[in-house]
């Protein structure tokens, strides 16, 4: 995760620094905002050169598409050779076209004079120019001029400057003395591209025309972008030139998808100027551009929603005389550009979203647990059990047995003297201290095996060692408590014991380790217990009258027994 984010980090700096501190990072960005301003969302170019130069470029861009448009077009460049045709010959097949970065389609369109210039049939919204060409029995078409489109979903309803079909104005923001950017054709098929007012195209005999603000690509076989790529970046284009001849030139090029980024407004300068085109004009492009023929969408509009609503389109048809204009704008006092909140599409994918987000499962937390218990688990700590007082019973010749928990607490232990004076003890070697019983007179000594113990896994096996009391011939005495030592793991205990001689000269005694039923446990250390048989312990016992010892020490995690052995006393 680390690398990935400083790989990130790397990648951002010498990005960064590439774009803002070369030169050539200043003509992509400058490219870059030259491709937003031909947008509806020009005011974001900032984010690239800025807010000043981002103004700057606007102002220029405007300047050149009102330079492009100073020209007048000379009419009789054209020279028009209309022969008998067909409805099959009013256009060629389509054309693929390409460039480095683009791809389109272009058809030819044999007779100028086919051209018709559609609106919607319906007020209140635009219509598809696929749906125009199916409803009006066009031959083919594109789109047409530019409109009002809040955040890219507008309705298609509110264009902007003029429409002109069927020789009359069908639509104006203008009076008729201001001239507008158009593109348009006279009654003989002359394409007419430049600014002039609706006075001005009724004087040139134009019957049809559209309003959109752009530069004029080629006036009087003269390219208008001499320098620089036209200054709109690259995005989806629609075009239009005429050749001498009075062939139209339709061209559309996809961009914004994967396949085609778009092209430049000199791209397609030089496309057309290339097809012999004398006179080009722009149409509006983005995602309204597209091309229908023969009732088929033949190019990829950039558009989520595919074919956008339209205020107009320009459509080619075998008999344009057939077509009527709808009068969809007449008497409207305002006119509602759409958005959001009617788009059918937008609120379409809106909805489903909302169910999405509906049928997907709520998060649950999960349960909370218990602490886990501390005694056997792992981690856990083991509470030593109580302990209990020593007990004692005195016998001739015996030696007390002390048994103690595996914690480290004192243990209490009993002793039971053997009839011929010898003794056994039992302890524990897991930390508890074993007590000394009573010890046997007598001057010999007695020494004693310890058994096996009992050890936990990871535990050690444990040795005892003790020693009896001693007392005169025919006496009894208690000698002091004898005292005891165990340790098991980390924890330590003591026990007291007591401890009587009996009558008899002399004798020997014998220890043994007594296994606890069950192993104990420290530290917490959990899983099953593992029984083993350490080595054997041994054990020691001197006599000497009136006293007695006794001690153990085990080494270990888990309880065993170990015992001392008595002595014997003269």
């Amino acid at each position: 995760m680390k690398k990935s984010l400083l790989a990130i980090a790397l990648l951002t700096f010498a990005t960064s620094s590439f774009l803002y501190l070369t030169p050539p990072g200043l003509s992509i960005r400058e490219f870059l905002a030259q491709t937003v301003i031909s947008t509806q969302h020009r005011d974001w170019a900032w984010i690239f050169v800025g807010a000043d130069k981002r103004d700057y470029m606007v102002k220029m861009s405007h300047q050149f598409t009102e330079t492009s448009a100073l020209e007048k077009q000379n009419m009789g460049l054209i020279k028009h050779n209309r022969k008998a045709r067909s409805v099959d010959e009013l256009i060629s097949e389509v054309k693929d076209i390409s460039g480095q970065f683009w791809k389109g389609k272009m058809i030819y369109v044999y007779d100028p004079t086919s051209i018709r210039v559609v609106v919607p049939h319906k007020a209140g919204e635009g219509e598809r120019i696929s749906s125009m060409v199916e409803r009006t029995g066009a031959v083919a078409g594109i789109n047409g001029g530019g409109f009002i489109d809040p955040d890219g979903l507008g309705n298609g309803f509110a264009p902007i400057g003029l429409i002109m079909s069927g020789s009359e104005p069908v639509y104006s923001d203008v009076d008729a003395y201001t001239a507008q950017h158009i593109v348009g054709f006279t009654k003989e098929g002359t394409l007419v591209v430049g600014k002039y007012s609706l006075t001005e195209l009724r004087e040139l005999g134009v019957t049809d025309a559209v309003s959109f603000l752009a530069p004029r690509l080629i006036a009087n076989g003269n390219p208008q972008i001499t320098n620089g790529d036209g200054g709109w970046g690259r995005a989806p284009r629609t075009a239009i030139g005429q050749r001498e001849d009075g062939t139209l030139i339709f061209v559309v090029i996809d961009g914004r998808q994967t396949h085609s980024v778009g092209a430049t407004l000199k791209e397609v300068q030089d496309l057309l100027l290339k097809e012999g085109a004398v006179n080009a004009g722009m149409m509006d492009g983005g995602a309204s551009s597209e091309l229908v023929v023969k009732g088929e969408v033949v190019t990829k509009p950039s558009s989520r929603y595919g074919e956008r609503r339209l205020p107009s389109g320009i459509l080619v048809f075998d008999d344009p005389a057939s077509y009527k204009v709808d009068r969809i704008w007449d008497g409207l006092q305002t006119i509602d550009p759409g958005g959001a909140y009617d788009h059918p599409d937008f609120l379409k994918e809106q909805e489903q979203i909302k169910k999405q987000q509906a049928n997907q499962p709520k998060k649950t937390e999960p349960a909370k647990t218990e602490d886990p218990a501390k005694t056997g688990t792992s981690g856990g700590t083991a509470k030593p059990p109580a302990t209990k007082p020593p007990e004692t019973s005195g016998g001739t010749g015996s030696t007390g047995a002390g048994s103690g928990t595996p914690t480290g607490g004192g243990s209490t232990g009993t002793t039971k003297p053997d009839a011929g004076g010898s003794t056994s003890g039992s302890g524990t070697p897991a930390g508890g201290a074993s007590n000394g019983g009573g010890a046997t007179g007598g001057g010999s000594t007695g020494t004693g095996q310890g058994g096996a113990g009992t050890t936990a896994p990871g535990g050690t096996s444990g040795t005892g060692t003790g020693t009896g009391g001693s007392a005169t011939d025919g006496g009894t005495a208690k000698p002091p408590a004898g005292t005891g030592t165990g340790s098991s793991g980390t924890e330590t205990g003591t026990g007291t014991g007591t401890a009587t001689p009996p009558p008899a000269a002399g004798g020997s005694g014998t220890g043994q380790t007594t296994l606890p039923p069950t192993g104990g446990t420290t530290g917490g250390t959990t899983g099953g217990t593992t029984t083993t048989k350490p080595p054997a312990g041994t054990g020691t016992g001197t006599t000497t009258p009136g006293t007695g010892s006794g001690s153990g020490t085990t080494s270990g995690t888990t309880a065993g027994t170990t015992t001392g052995t008595s002595g014997t006393a003269k």
